[in-house]
């Protein structure tokens, strides 16, 4: 009897540490003993080790088995040891060699009959192994996922049998370097098939221009769902870094990647009945929330006050640093939640106040206490506050082809936004207040008109670089250098 050690990856939040798997198998009483901080459902996978070694003829050790998942302060969860500490459980007890195994990482949830499941979190250990010049072994179902990085060399095994044939040289696997696929299409809406609303339109393009937040108020029926929808169809695509990130939020929140959704922007509208654990993530074992899932993309929140008011709040801190951090007893897991809120409500209870076609039979009292549920320091944060009033019956019989397609937006939209990755690298939502004092500066007239307003609307500091940031992002997609005084008008309207 002997020991052998085998490479794997825990999850740990968005990382992917290494985990060494150290099995010995040695005389004494029968017994299979696994430590290393591991979690229930690792414990569980003695049996399915077993069950899946015998169901692959091959023998199971009757002395004593301890499998070490080491470092051991890191904890360990799901079904993705099983292959390796099957592998490892064979090697120790000399029916398998390791030479053929040497710099791979192995990953597999164990049927019982040996067939190998995929697991989640695959992407974080497929960046880990390419960073540290190791090949990945792992299920058909995870094949998909680990290829989308680039120079990762990945074996697909179905089985047990597959990867113990791949070990002893009789039916080695085929290691292929990981390749991405060709970038998706955007789902959304077409701004041409939205009548009228030539202001909301031209906020729209200025909020996905600069990656500005956005907040449309109107009556019901007016379109804001629909301009909101759009968004997707105006932003460029991710670059292969913010593609990888956002897929491996995904992953780790258990879901299926697609490749059509590939460099594709998410497009998150939970309900208004989401929890706070439900939007910025947690769970015993935190996971990302809808924040998160929402990364490199847009956030879009419908009926805006119906949300709870503690879901709101949590909201405005990852607005500020793009992160979100979930803290529990045993663990503290950070994740990624840079996204652009884009958001909707009525401008009272019942929907039509300021509505020239409907009255609003809401008391004052009542109109007050539903614009309340939006704290100031969250409605701060919402770079563009723009009314979207009802649209004229007449506006409503024009033809499909008035107005400007997504696609002639979307390519000013990606002007504008490669000037501002060369001036300044990031979008100018995204812009500090040191970089606003650097890249927002006005000319003569602008400066006047901007101080006047700061005076007559009361504004607060944030408020006026909000109106700076803006107007710049209004200059970019002129082709202005400078910040003139119609591009301040603009922006405070």
């Amino acid at each position: 009897m002997a020991m052998a050690s085998v490479l794997s990856r825990a999850q740990y939040g968005m990382e992917a540490p290494l985990v060494r798997v150290e099995v010995d198998v040695g005389t004494g009483l029968p017994s299979f003993t696994i430590v290393g901080l591991p979690e229930a459902v690792v414990k569980e996978s003695k049996d399915r080790v077993r069950a899946a070694i015998k169901n692959s003829r091959f023998e199971f050790p009757a002395g004593r088995i301890t499998v070490n998942l080491s470092p051991a302060d890191l904890p360990k969860e799901g079904g993705r040891f099983d292959l390796p500490i099957a592998v490892g459980i064979l090697i120790a007890s000399g029916q398998l060699r390791d030479t053929a195994l040497a710099g791979c990482e192995l990953y597999g949830e164990l049927s019982l009959n040996g067939e190998l499941q995929p697991v989640r979190g695959i992407l974080p250990a497929a960046l880990g192994a390419a960073r540290g010049g190791h090949a990945l072994i792992v299920p058909p179902g995870n094949r998909l996922e680990a290829s989308l990085v680039e120079g990762c060399r990945i074996g697909v095994a179905g089985r047990l049998l597959d990867v113990t044939r791949h070990a002893a040289g009789v039916r080695p696997l085929a290691f292929v370097p990981g390749t991405a696929p060709a970038a998706g299409a955007a789902a959304g809406g077409d701004l041409r098939d939205v009548r009228g609303q030539a202001h909301a339109k031209r906020a729209l393009e200025v909020a996905a221009a600069g990656e500005h937040n956005l907040l449309f108020i109107g009556p019901p029926g007016t379109g804001k769902s629909m301009l909101a929808q759009s968004m997707a169809g105006l932003l460029p695509p991710m670059t292969e870094a913010e593609a990888l990130e956002s897929v491996a939020i995904r992953t780790v929140a258990g879901q299926v990647f697609d490749p059509s959704q590939w460099r594709v922007r998410p497009f998150r509208s939970p309900h208004h009945t989401a929890s706070a654990i439900a939007m910025v993530g947690g769970g015993v074992h935190p996971r990302p929330g809808e924040i998160s899932l929402a990364h490199n993309g847009v956030l879009f929140l419908d009926e805006l006050p119906e949300f709870g008011r503690r879901v709101l709040e949590v909201l405005r801190e990852p607005l500020e640093t793009g992160w979100i951090s979930i803290s529990r007893a045993a663990r503290q897991v950070e994740f990624p939640a840079r996204f652009q809120l884009v958001a909707a409500m009525n401008p009272c209870p019942c929907g039509y106040l300021g509505d020239a076609s409907r009255i609003c039979r809401c008391p004052a009292e009542r109109v007050e206490r539903y614009r309340s549920r939006l704290s100031g320091p969250l409605l701060d944060r919402l770079d563009m506050h723009v009314e979207v009033p009802r649209v004229d019956v007449g506006a409503m019989r024009e033809g499909c082809s008035t107005g400007e397609s997504s696609e002639t937006v979307a390519a000013r939209v990606r002007v504008a936004r490669a000037l501002q990755q060369e001036r300044q690298g990031r979008t100018n939502a995204r812009l500090d207040q040191r970089a606003v004092e650097r890249f927002c500066r006005l000319d003569g007239a602008a400066a006047v008109l901007l101080e006047h307003a700061a005076g007559a609307f009361d504004l607060s500091a944030r408020a006026y670089h909000r109106i700076l940031k803006v107007a710049r992002t209004i200059a970019d997609l002129s082709g202005s250098t400078s910040i003139r005084a119609e591009c301040v008008a603009e922006a405070i309207t």
